[in-house]
């Protein structure tokens, strides 16, 4: 994952890497529409190979493509599966990695589907202040790094759901939050999810139920200790958003119930109470109610985007780079070119498999479950995004989640970021302005599913 690290291979392991199914479908009005839902502790997965895992998971489990969506929980310690890598030392294992991948989510899907119970899932929200904003001016420098920012904008909502059967039994909690899961870096050798997989032991613990994580809009968010090599730092990182998330869902109502005004009680002082109470019959069907709605944004490109040709011989210089450094024995360039292999060959892969035309043809998937609105984005979308949506609708739950089926735009800037010299610009393959263009058609598909009524 790190051109900087010095190392190909992992040492072992500091925790599992995890996948989770959340399988949902409407009971109430159409019986036919569903969605599987999959967190997977990895990055992404290039182009390519999230397509041929997308197209095994339908065929295999039954399931419609359009249904599926993979919610990466973008840890940067867990290697890329790239088939580029395969001659890469241990990138041997990569293709068979992939097809196991596939069997296992298969295998994980149809699990889902035969323990599938009539449910309700309340939300809250909560605070935590683990994240960051990570475009800093080095000032002595003059130029943007990836780095803790002070001064910089962070959306530190948590939001946390927690889903009960019918009889009572708690089957899962959901975990939305955004922050690059960047604690661990080039130092560190071990496989690791890195703080999710504290996160989840943490709720899992407290719980007695799996934890499903869905990364937020983090394109400019990291923790705020970060880039280390100490697991212990990722775990910590996750344990505080782990107890945050249990604050908030310390907080929760009952399901079907509602918190309303009781009456006043004249004591000392004349007392307003509270208390809750059913659901009217009313109100549940609402509950029930189940919207979906698929867009294509058109993005513009950028009209700078690199040729293949010039990546080719960045490639070609890089490496010629890394191996005279290794000669001289200069630990400093052997990094250095290294990081410049890893950039050419994330660039051949960024425009290697583009569609034709001036734009990209951007999926937005928007769907409404009861009062809650989930939003599967591709790409890493600057923080901005969901501060806005979450200002524009104050008292609807927004479940916002990027990196849905991989990232084929990459990274979506907002467009005071654009001129910087960010790695982020530098990455994207959109033009200015097409985050602020998502921003608003993501408005518009909410503000129609909540004023959908079939």
């Amino acid at each position: 994952m790190w051109g900087a690290a010095t190392h190909d291979q992992s040492t072992g392991l500091h925790r599992p890497l995890t996948a989770t199914v959340l399988f949902q479908q409407s009971f109430a009005e159409r019986p036919s529409l569903r969605h599987v839902s999959i967190a997977v502790d990895h990055c992404l997965l290039w182009t390519e190979e999230m397509n041929q895992l997308l197209d095994k998971l339908s065929a295999h489990a039954n399931i419609e493509r359009e249904s599926l969506t993979v919610f990466f929980t973008h840890t940067h310690g867990a290697g890329l599966m790239g088939l580029e890598r395969q001659e890469l030392p241990g990138g041997n294992w990569i293709p068979e990695y992939l097809v196991n991948l596939a069997k296992i989510l298969t295998e994980s899907i149809e699990d889902a589907r035969r323990n599938m119970t009539a449910a309700t899932t309340v939300y809250a929200v909560g605070r935590c202040s683990l994240a960051v904003n990570r475009d800093f001016l080095d000032e002595s420098r003059g130029q943007y790094v990836c780095g803790f920012n002070p001064e910089g904008a962070t959306d530190d909502t948590v939001i946390v759901g927690l889903i009960t059967s019918d009889a009572g039994t708690r089957l899962a909690t959901i975990v939305n939050y955004a922050c690059h899961p960047t604690t661990l870096a080039w130092e560190n050798t071990l496989i690791s999810p890195d703080y999710v997989g504290a996160l989840r032991e943490v709720l899992e613990t407290q719980t007695g139920c799996p934890c499903f994580f869905i990364q937020g809009a983090s394109g400019d968010i990291s923790p705020r200790e970060g880039y280390v090599g100490d697991v212990a730092v990722a775990d910590r990182n996750g344990r505080q958003l782990g107890y945050a998330a249990l604050s908030a869902l310390e907080s929760l109502s009952p399901p079907t119930q509602q918190f309303e005004y009781a009456g006043p009680v004249v004591s000392g002082a004349t007392l307003g109470t509270w208390k809750y109470v059913p659901l009217t019959a009313t109100q549940k069907r609402q509950c029930e109610h189940w919207t979906e709605i698929r867009t294509l944004v058109p993005l513009d490109y950028r009209t700078d985007l690199p040729n293949r040709l010039d990546l080719e011989n960045d490639l070609i210089a890089a490496r010629a780079a890394e191996q005279k450094s290794i000669a001289e024995g200069n630990c400093t360039g052997i990094r250095d070119a290294r990081a410049m292999v890893e950039r050419a060959t994330r660039g051949l892969i960024r425009v290697g498999q583009l569609p034709e035309g001036k734009a990209y043809p951007f999926p937005l998937v928007v769907w409404k479950i009861g009062d809650a609105v989930w939003i599967a984005l591709d790409g890493e979308h600057y923080n901005l995004l969901q501060r806005i949506l979450r200002e524009r609708f104050p008292d609807v739950i927004l479940i916002i989640g990027t990196l849905a089926n991989g990232s084929n735009v990459w990274y979506l800037p907002d467009s005071e970021s654009f001129g910087k010299g960010l790695y982020q610009e530098d990455a994207s393959i959109l033009a200015k302005g097409c985050l602020e263009t998502t921003i608003e058609a993501a408005t518009l598909a909410i503000r129609n599913a909540i004023d959908s009524k079939s």
